[in-house]
């Protein structure tokens, strides 16, 4: 249960720090608030998502010491929400995923048998339907706009893709989680998911990308890429520099 928690938790810290890098650099103003505030959502989940894991799992660790004391091993979230940020319409296509996948995940673990964790999906379901309406309206726009801005979202699709697959491994934690009546057997979002991106997708005048060959795995095991060292660098510097240091 607290590892369940965990991957939950790291997958929601990891991509609230690399949206936090949109601030000041989204191409409109209001879509600084707006993906800054997405990130917010995303932070909040995790610290209720971390701080239950350290209380079930009897080590006394509190939401801090999980998310900055902690090495890259020992992080249980995907790889698609640790790549570097790249353009806004990257950034779009994996939002697009991700909020996708919450959605589906969030809604169904409000009859989840930790009450902990229903209260939290309680209150996320709420948040990760804007998130995903914001990536909707985006990824029509830019696919239905412009001839440049149609490639780009289409090359986004492309560099994402690879990436979409590990949300819906079934690892030994999920399945064991699942079959306790507390968590979701992540396959099973797999098919709601993909038909509603498929939606957006086509409504944008865009094509599905074919799967590629290669395709990330492991992030649960806590084998991650090359980036997510640099990532966890940035977000732990202060933590680790000034430990036990308070506002």
């Amino acid at each position: 249960m607290a590892a369940y928690c965990l991957g939950l938790g790291d997958d929601a810290l990891v991509y609230a720090q690399r949206l936090g890098e949109w601030i000041s650099r989204a191409p409109q103003i209001e879509e600084d608030m707006a993906l800054g505030n997405v990130g917010l959502d995303l932070l909040g989940q995790a610290r209720a998502l971390l701080t239950h894991a350290g209380e079930l799992d009897g080590g006394g660790r509190s939401e801090d010491d999980l998310a900055y004391f902690r090495d890259e091993r020992e992080f249980r979230n995907v790889h698609l929400v640790e790549q570097p940020r790249g353009d806004f319409g990257f950034e779009m296509a994996r939002l697009l995923w991700f909020a996708s996948y919450q959605c589906e995940l969030y809604a169904r673990l409000t009859t989840s048998s930790d009450p902990v964790l229903a209260g939290v999906a309680e209150k996320a379901v709420k948040e990760t339907t804007y998130h995903r309406d914001h990536a909707e309206q985006w990824v029509v726009r830019l696919g239905d706009g412009t001839d440049e801005s149609h490639r780009r979202m289409q090359d986004a699709l492309v560099a994402v893709s690879p990436y979409v697959a590990e949300l819906f491994d079934d690892d030994d934690v999920s399945v064991a989680a699942a079959e306790a009546g507390v968590g979701v057997l992540p396959s099973t979002l797999r098919e709601p998911v993909l038909d509603r991106v498929t939606q957006v997708v086509e409504l944008a005048t865009l094509t599905m990308p074919e799967q590629s060959r290669w395709r990330s795995r492991g992030g649960r095991e806590g084998i991650h890429s090359q980036v997510m060292g640099y990532l966890l660098a940035e977000m732990q510097h202060i933590a680790r520099s000034h430990p036990g240091a308070t506002w």
